[in-house]
């Protein structure tokens, strides 16, 4: 039977919206220079693990859901973050996700957006300063600062235990709500004499104080600051390990912002002839790091389920093409205004429930480690 002519309509209208709801094709691999969707996405670096879970999950759920999707990566660079952002608003995106590489020069980029009418999602690190974020998509920073001093605090007896302090970069306004977090647990035992700082002169002199201002948290960080970097973060743990004495090491334990930083900082400690043991700390549930909690190398780390913030930046994204706002139940403060945000939620791993946690719930497959029992 011929089909109605109405029916085509329908079909062809329906092809249409959905090639036009999300970001679409990668110019390098055909088309012309239109983004074929409303989303523009852009991070930080591929340089970190982390950032190509981020990448590799936003492919998954879109293509999952039918859409292509063109992410750009802003190489560690604040410039050519701007140019990422300039070059999707020329392509006509509606919603720009955003993980800005250095906090406050995003929010140039930010600005640019908002000018052309796209709305502004920052996805994991909050753009500070400047008015122009809509909504801020993330895991609770502070949660997952007092997960990880909370489980230094678990494993540790008697008083006088070594601690090493480590943060992530300052240009980075989680790495000071992360080191926050840790504070918030750690103070009342390095105050108490469970834990001995033995690695920042800035720390010892506030060890006293309950809250850290930001200048005061600052302080601190400028001196135990990985960068976010490996080689930094080892560079600077051997340093630390070189100016300690024997009586500063033997059973320590060390506060490693991430999981990166923490195989780098754990390599330079296991290499050390008076170190004894080592409790240490990291985020993120890289594959790496969870090798490491399975061979002992390293003691845990904070899953932040990137499943889950890729699936909220889309959802926050949706709302707003479709002229809704997000669900929000809290607001952080960029320096400017309060951004609107409703953090995901974070589960500390450790060899105890890696398998159940990592494994069983699809977040890594167990083809890809060794060791699992």
């Amino acid at each position: 039977m011929k089909r109605s002519p109405v029916w085509l309509i329908l079909l062809v209208v329906s092809l249409l919206m959905a090639a036009t709801f999300l970001v679409g094709c990668n110019p390098e691999e055909g088309g012309d220079d239109k983004v074929t969707g409303s989303v523009g996405i852009v991070l930080p670096t591929k340089e970190e693990p982390r950032w190509i879970q981020d990448e590799t999950r936003f492919n998954d759920l879109l293509t999952e859901a039918g859409y292509e999707v063109e992410i750009l990566f802003s190489e560690g660079d604040s410039a050519k973050e701007k140019e990422n952002v300039e070059s999707l608003i020329t392509k006509g995106i509606e919603v720009l996700i955003i993980c800005p590489h250095d906090a406050s020069a995003a929010a140039a980029a930010a600005e640019t957006a908002r000018e052309a009418g796209v709305k502004v999602i920052a996805y994991d690190r909050l753009i500070l300063d400047t008015e122009a974020v809509d909504y801020y998509v993330t895991f609770d920073s502070i949660a997952v600062g007092e997960a990880q001093g909370q489980y230094l605090v678990d494993k540790a007896e008697g008083s006088g235990n070594p601690l090493y302090l480590y943060a992530g970069g300052a240009f980075d306004n989680n790495a000071f709500l992360f080191f926050e977090g840790a504070w918030n647990v750690l103070q009342p035992k390095i105050a108490d004499g469970t834990f001995v700082i033995k690695n920042s002169s800035e720390a010892v002199a506030l060890q006293d104080k309950a809250t850290l201002t930001r200048d005061e948290m600052g302080k601190i960080i400028g001196q135990v600051t990985t960068n976010w970097d490996f080689g930094d973060a080892k560079s600077l743990a051997e340093a630390h390990l070189t100016a300690a004495s024997a009586a500063d090491k033997g059973d320590v334990f060390i506060l490693a912002p991430n999981d990166g930083t923490a195989r780098a900082i754990a390599d330079a400690f296991a290499a050390d002839k008076d170190i004894t043991s080592y409790v240490i700390t990291g985020q993120d549930a890289e594959k790496a790091s969870i090798q490491y909690i399975i061979d002992g190398k390293q003691s845990m780390t904070v899953l932040k389920d990137v499943r889950t913030l890729v699936k909220d930046a889309i959802e926050a994204a949706i709302a707003f093409l479709e002229g809704k706002t997000p669900g929000a139940t809290t607001a952080y403060n960029n320096g400017v205004i309060d951004v609107p945000a409703e953090p995901s939620e974070v589960i500390t791993v450790d060899a105890d429930n890696v398998k159940e946690v990592i494994i069983d719930s699809g977040y890594w497959d167990a083809k890809d480690f060794t060791g699992l029992e």
